[in-house]
């Protein structure tokens, strides 16, 4: 996976700084916004953006 690939383009927000915050602790669409600000602008992100969070959430807990 290319950890430098933009999801969300309005805040120019990679998958990394997706990853960066799941290992921060967030475990939520919610709480990865807060930290990022992806998907809060235009939404178009928003399910790319939710499959990145289960992905890295549940890679975290192995």
């Amino acid at each position: 996976m290319n950890l430098d690939k933009v999801v969300c383009n309005c805040l120019n927000v990679t998958i990394g700084m997706i990853k960066d915050a799941v290992d921060a602790g967030a475990s939520t669409l919610d709480e990865v916004q807060d930290a990022t600000g992806a998907g809060t602008v235009c939404g178009a992100c928003i399910e790319d953006v939710e499959h990145l969070v289960e992905f890295f959430v549940k890679e975290r807990k192995q």
